[in-house]
């Protein structure tokens, strides 16, 4: 149980709230009436039919400096009468920022925490207003949805009805969370790898072992695999992590935080493995205690996966860095999360919220075709590859048609051939009227007929002034090996890199539709016919190549396993898996 100085939080609380007006909506009003009503009514429950405490205040003036305060102020002390003078449960979010609507927001939180310590989990008399749903959820999560929305025009889509409200929007959002997380580039231009990140914690983990128990002495079962391309090299490492903290702590005993269970994504999984790794360093050897060599030196690895997606997300958007924060420091993880969510609710001031939303709309051309209209009739040219644009409107429903505007042009162009991530691009306006449209740059040289479809393949090789060369005849392979089409080839998605519209995968031919097939063979080789070359196998996971192709549907290959092989393939953006 947490524990709180009440007396010192209202003194400071009560300042800085009725220092201004409130600025109120109806919404918020509504918000806040709703949670009046409500407090008044599991009141009667605790202190009994119209009786109150003393200090209590019943402000239900929605004019009122104080309201949301004294609202605030009330379920406080209505917490006193249900779980004690100054207890609260762990997840209380009580006081955090002097905002009103963050106020009204966490009062409701705690309000339905206390409802269920003292009504029964999820039991509410008629009366009930409730609030949304996702006012149930952890403070770290609301405000992940917050910068989401606000940044990135990511939306739930999760029913209010769902059982489990809050888990299930948290998985809905967790590939988005690791796209942008793991789609990101350094200052040094360079992505994260899963695989490289996973392969540090099995080199930890056995960092860990040999600390623990000396050199080449592991528990009995334990495997100690270092080999990446082996496709059992991730649930090796989960076996060892809990097999030796069945040794150290006890069967099935594990460090508060710890996070069992599976996941499918290179990337999740190595967060859910490096935290718990360092949850379990934490225990056996000490607080921010580590062998020589440890590799895991990011302090915010040791944070809860969902902190650490809302940190990045935070730094990115304000353009500011936590580092002043001491990594050293046992509560780390506690302070970031209340310095984090504070940002999030009491974020900088408009005119830097603007500068910031400016240049999220700012993207760049991947040889995209550019038109006059939205149907892609008037073609004026390919805008070259690295041409700086503003992102302006969206085309209705699925069309993949935007409207950019930049020194010399406004024109349409489709966002897969651009930088814009799709959570930016669906966040935009639809359009507006006719946005007027011209093109004087100098790669304009229209309106004409557009030359071949939007995209690169066999494109790619005029942009570039290429002379294309012999390319294999896939004739030749149908003598030895069994021609299959798209839909048999079975695609496992390893990461995804939103700002170059491309996936990591991994292929495998089947004999049947990959949907229902139980039998493939690996995908041993693939020649790109569009480029004359060989498609680079970037690594090796659960023993599958890893390839990289852009989104969509891709023709003029030669994928080929052992028995079978394929000329196309279809690559799934996440919106759609």
């Amino acid at each position: 149980m947490r524990r709180y100085i009440l007396p010192l939080i209202l003194c400071l609380f009560a300042v800085s709230v009725s220092a201004a007006p409130l600025a109120q909506a109806n919404i918020f009003e509504q918000a806040l009436f709703d949670a009046r009503a409500d407090l008044e009514v599991l009141a009667d429950a605790v202190f009994g039919l119209g009786i109150r405490p003393q200090e209590w205040t019943g402000n239900t003036n929605l004019q009122s400096e104080t309201v949301a305060s004294d609202l605030w102020f009330d379920n406080e002390l209505l917490a006193n009468g249900v779980f004690g003078a100054q207890i609260r449960p762990e997840t209380w979010i009580g006081v955090s920022v002097p905002v009103p609507e963050i106020i009204v927001r966490n009062v409701r939180h705690d309000l339905e925490l206390a409802a269920d310590a003292q009504l029964g989990l999820a039991i509410r008399p008629p009366e009930w207003r409730g609030g949304a749903p996702i006012t149930r959820c952890d403070r770290t999560l609301q405000n992940t949805l917050t910068i989401l929305n606000v940044f990135y025009g990511v939306q739930t889509q999760t029913p209010e009805s769902a059982i489990n409200y809050c888990a299930a929007v948290s998985a809905e959002v967790e590939d988005d969370l690791i796209n942008i997380v793991f789609g990101t580039p350094d200052a040094n231009g360079n992505l994260p790898n899963p695989i490289d990140l996973l392969s540090a914690v099995r080199g930890d983990l056995e960092r860990l072992a040999d600390e623990l128990l000396g050199l080449n002495t592991r528990p009995e079962g334990y495997i100690a695999s270092r080999d990446v391309q082996s496709p059992t090299f991730v649930g090796d490492i989960l076996l060892d992590m809990n097999l030796l903290a069945d040794q150290q702590l006890g069967i099935g005993i594990r460090p508060p935080g710890w996070i069992s269970g599976t996941v499918t994504s290179p990337a999740s999984t190595y967060l859910i493995l490096r935290r718990n790794l360092e949850l379990l360093a934490d225990a056996t050897l000490g607080v921010n205690v580590r062998p020589t060599g440890w590799q895991g030196v990011n302090p915010l690895e040791r944070c809860e996966p969902t902190l650490r997606s809302l940190t990045f997300l935070v730094e990115s958007a304000y353009e500011i860095t936590l580092g002043e924060l001491d990594p050293a420091d046992p509560a780390y993880c506690t302070t970031l999360s209340s310095t984090v969510n504070a940002l999030v609710e009491n974020p900088p001031q408009l005119d830097f919220a603007e500068e910031q939303e400016n240049q999220r709309l700012m993207a760049s051309s991947n040889y995209a075709f550019s038109y006059l209209d939205y149907a892609a009739l008037d073609y004026m040219g390919v805008m070259p590859g690295g041409t700086q644009f503003r992102a302006v409107y969206r085309n209705y429903g699925e069309s993949n048609m935007m409207f950019v505007s930049g020194a010399d042009f406004a024109v349409y162009v489709d966002w897969r051939f651009t930088t814009l991530a799709e959570t930016t691009f669906r966040s935009l306006p639809t359009i507006d009227g006719e946005p007027l449209a011209y093109c004087d740059a100098n790669w304009c040289n229209g309106p004409g007929p557009t030359p071949t479809p939007t995209g690169f393949g066999p494109l790619i090789g005029v942009l570039i002034q290429t002379t294309p060369f012999a390319t294999p005849n896939p004739q030749d392979v149908a003598a030895t090996k069994q021609l299959v089409s798209w839909n048999y080839v079975r695609v496992g998605y390893v990461f995804d890199n939103l700002q170059s519209r491309t996936a990591q995968v991994t292929l495998e031919l089947c004999a049947q539709a990959a949907a229902v097939a139980t039998a493939c063979e690996p995908v041993v080789q693939v020649f790109d016919n569009n480029i004359n070359a060989n498609l680079p196998v970037l690594s090796v996971y659960n023993g599958l190549n890893v390839y990289e192709f852009r989104y969509g549907y891709t023709t003029n290959l030669l994928i080929e396993g052992s028995t079978r092989y394929s000329t196309d393939v279809w690559i799934a953006d996440p919106t759609i898996r």
